[in-house]
């Protein structure tokens, strides 16, 4: 995506030598059209980014060489040599001090044709260990690379359109921050007419660098991009080890890396692809024996993309975003990436109350919508197993849905629907081609359809047919194209193996960006966040639920404790079986309601109080009088904290069954800063004075405390900012903590 270039375009200029292109004018006119970088007070304490928000805006800005430029923003400063050629000399973490960086890498690799080249970079560092000051004036530029010709500034445009149709949180889209784009040229003949634009963003108040790159074909024929590597950084180890280690033990420097080309998990480091922590063969004085260590950065994709780039033609890469952390804490290591997902993707903001339909048929669905209104739940969505069928096209029975679509809409639901794509088989002609044996299977579900077949294009016709010709508000979708590649070379929708991955996932992230720009909420089983998915799961064993009752429940604490180190709450889903699932018989099984108050209760106090939403699966979410109200009682209670409820989690004790177990919602930006779930897994109630770290709320000295709908009293911060609350919770009960400002 282009920059908007609304504040600057700089262009300079180059000529053409026999040695390749090498700059012929003076860039320090460019640099001079920049403004000077904020001053900075050496002496004035940082405040916290994650309490405190940032005043200083993001910006491009001079450097201290008269040759170089800087990306800051008062948390990170990325800075880039622009002669004798466009190279990275400085990564900065300016709340620590820390310098990041070790090395000068090309900004980018490809392979044309059968030809890799490096894109940018510089040549002669004399020790990869450290990059002193001096030595940027001496290195050189690679006549082989390709050759920078010019940058613009600019701000973030929105990389997909958000139709905000439901309660988000109040977040600006796009993303607010600086753009700054650097220009390449090719170094020969061949690659002379190709142009390859890096493209890099900071956003203000947050130590997050976005890069993608787009590769532009200006000559008279197609060109073949088979391998691209976006960002080569040589990072300063996070440890020195002399001796042999295996690869998974190593500790790795402070950058988490996010990427839209993730899939396959429904965390961001299972689904991640496309980063690569590796050894650097250039890092010659590293202290490891067998110098391995892991000190060297490349976002690349596993196989391809092997794109065929047409005269005139241009490709995007996939996107990654560089999280700066500045600590070794989990806790704020995982809030930084919250609050990234927040800011990049903004829809997996929206939370909306969700029942499960377990029948599709008119009266049974009608009678559940009613069910659904009544208690404020916010959608209904036809479960997996329900009947319905989101690939019939036939006119009558697309009347028929839309019909029961329009009864939900006027009780003022949203409704949503369920459409399997892995784990099937279609036929030899369109399913996963396994590049081992030539022969359907070997995907990562056994067997599966491939998108990029005849039957996978129509299919994604048929969804968005569907979701279109019904009023639909949810894609409820299972099997997100999860990583599968594919050998046929007949499917019109990839050439062969190479492509497959990506053209595969390209669709994917098309339907998805379809959906958010109609406004349509996606359930995903997997990390399609930063392409348009909302949801996926928390993190759970979907046999736990034929556990008996207390174990789901205690089962469930544990998966959201553990699910929202890395995800806000409302980014994943958890599961409530009002009927048998998967066996277990009575024992599991929460129908009938009115016999198991106590049980549902629990179900809804775990996720409603974390903030999670859950599947609540079953015919009915009420059979009595006495269920309803306690059902109506929890969704009006979270309705009344959604803000804070909806909030980053900070950890504090892991369910176990053994002790009280709690967490604590922390907004420094809301009146009430502070919400604390307590619960007593325990047969017998226990009293304590709790000790509340109420850091991250923003509070410094006091705070006002109350329990549940008690009266509110002034606690004294301690120097760690700790407050000490007596509270007494009932025996397998639970009990919150309301803090507000003083």
């Amino acid at each position: 995506m282009r920059c908007d270039p609304t504040l600057l375009t700089v262009l300079l200029m180059f000529q053409t030598v026999p040695a390749g292109p090498a700059l012929g004018g003076d860039p320090i006119g460019a640099r001079e059209e920049l403004p000077a970088a904020p001053a900075r007070e050496s002496s004035q304490p940082v405040p916290d980014w994650l309490v405190t928000p940032p005043k200083q805006k993001a910006g491009v800005f001079k450097g201290t060489n008269q040759n170089e430029i800087t990306l800051e923003n008062g948390l990170v400063r990325r800075t880039f040599r622009l002669k004798p050629n466009g190279a990275t000399v400085g990564l900065d973490d300016l709340r620590t001090g820390a310098s990041l960086l070790r090395a000068v890498k090309p900004e980018a690799l490809l392979s044309l044709d059968g030809k890799t080249y490096s894109v940018g970079g510089l040549r002669g560092q004399r020790d990869h260990a450290f990059l002193l000051p001096g030595w940027a004036d001496a290195l050189t530029n690679d006549p082989a690379a390709f050759a920078l010709t010019g940058l613009e500034v600019g701000r973030p445009r929105a990389p997909a359109e958000w139709k905000r149709k439901r309660h988000a949180a109040p977040l600006p889209w796009p993303t607010p921050g600086v753009t700054l784009d650097l220009h390449y040229q090719g170094p020969d003949e061949a690659t002379r007419p190709i142009t390859v634009s890096i493209h890099y963003e900071l956003y203000d108040g947050l130590p997050v660098l976005g890069k993608w790159v787009r590769v532009q074909n200006g000559g008279a024929k197609p060109v073949t991009l088979e391998t691209l590597t976006t960002e080569l950084l040589a990072c300063v180890e996070a440890e020195s080890a002399v001796d042999a280690r295996e690869t998974n033990r190593w500790r790795l420097p402070p950058i988490s890396v996010m990427s839209d080309y993730s899939f396959g998990g429904m965390d961001p480091v299972t689904s991640s692809r496309v980063t690569q922590w590796q050894a650097d063969p250039e890092y010659l004085t590293q202290v490891h024996y067998e110098r391995r260590t892991p000190a060297l950065l490349a976002c690349r994709t596993p196989i391809g993309p092997e794109a065929l780039i047409a005269p005139a033609a241009s490709f995007e890469s996939f996107r990654t975003y560089l999280v700066i952390q500045d600590s070794d804490s989990r806790e704020r290591q995982g809030l930084a990436l919250r609050r990234a997902q927040r800011a990049l993707a903004p829809w997996l903001t929206e939370n909306p109350l969700m029942m499960h339909a377990r029948n599709a048929q008119r009266a049974a669905f009608r009678t559940a919508a009613d069910q659904c209104a009544e208690v404020g739940f916010e959608m209904i969505i036809y479960t997996f197993g329900s009947g319905l069928d989101m690939e019939n096209e036939s006119p009558d029975y697309l009347a028929q849905v839309k019909a029961d679509v329009d009864y939900a809409h006027a009780k003022g639901l949203e409704v949503g629907a369920y459409s399997l794509f892995s784990s099937r088989r279609i036929d030899d002609d369109n399913d996963v081609i396994s590049p081992k044996t030539g022969k359907p299977g070997g995907a990562v579900f056994g067997n599966a359809p491939c998108l990029g077949s005849r039957w996978g294009t129509d299919y994604l016709r048929r969804i968005r047919h569907f979701l279109e010709a019904t009023g639909l508000d949810l894609l409820e979708h299972d099997g997100p194209y999860p990583g599968d590649v594919c050998a046929s070379t007949v499917h019109p929708g990839h050439r062969g193996l190479n492509d497959s991955q990506w053209t595969q996932w390209k669709l994917s992230a098309e339907l998805y960006g379809w959906c958010r720009a109609r406004g349509l909420y996606v359930n995903a089983p997997d990390y399609y966040f930063f392409t348009g998915s909302s949801k996926t799961g928390m993190g759970y064993r979907e046999d736990n639920w034929s556990l008996p009752r207390a174990l789901q429940v205690l089962h469930g604490r544990q998966n959201i404790f553990d699910g929202t180190w890395e995800k806000t709450p409302t980014m994943g889903w958890m599961f409530v079986p009002l009927t048998e699932y998967q066996g277990g018989g009575a024992a599991a099984t929460l129908e009938p309601l009115r016999d198991h108050l106590a049980d549902y209760e629990a179900h809804l106090a775990n996720n409603l109080g974390a903030g999670v939403q859950a599947c609540y699966r079953g015919p009915r979410l009420y059979d009595s009088d006495a269920t309803k109200a306690l059902v109506v009682k929890w969704v009006s209670w979270f309705k009344e904290y959604r803000e804070i409820l909806e909030s980053d989690i900070i950890h504090l004790r892991r369910a176990d069954g053994r002790d009280l177990d709690y967490f604590l919602h922390a907004n420094p930006a809301l009146k009430r800063c502070g919400l604390a779930m307590v619960f007593n897994p325990l047969d017998h109630p226990v009293q304590r004075d709790l000790l509340l770290p109420l850091y991250y709320t923003g509070l410094s000295d006091a705070a006002r405390i109350r329990q549940e709908n008690g009266p509110s009293r002034r606690y004294t911060l301690d120097r760690e900012r700790v407050a000490k609350v007596p509270l007494e919770v009932p025996a397998h009960g639970r009990t919150w903590l309301v803090i507000e400002r003083p």
